[in-house]
């Protein structure tokens, strides 16, 4: 089975969704975006989250590429910020530590 992030990868939509989803990301609040998309309650990890949040994304995807009378932009680009900002933050999860420059003790000389 692939990881979240690869599957991510993977996704192809169109560019000017994705644009408008990577600006949107710098404005995301976990805990007022969330809940509006995934239902109140306690929140889910990022992993989770991101999981269900590709799970309705697929959706709407299906919904849109079929021309649906009930497929909403709006509502579609909502979860795509959320996929975005999800990812970004689960990738820094993931990373490893920064090795921080050895302080420089004051040598004299």
């Amino acid at each position: 089975m692939q990881d979240i992030l690869t599957m991510l990868n993977t996704l192809h939509r169109p560019r000017l969704m994705m644009r408008a989803a990577r600006i949107g990301a710098q404005d995301y609040r976990r805990a007022a975006h969330l809940p509006r998309l995934l239902g109140y309650g306690v929140l889910p990890r990022h992993g989770a989250a991101l999981l269900k949040l590709m799970d309705i994304e697929a959706a709407l995807e299906e919904q849109r590429t079929q021309s649906d009378a009930s497929y909403s932009l709006i509502r579609h680009l909502d979860v795509l910020i959320a996929m975005v900002a999800e990812a970004r933050i689960l990738r820094r999860a993931q990373a490893p530590a920064q090795p921080q420059a050895p302080a420089v003790l004051g040598v004299v000389t």
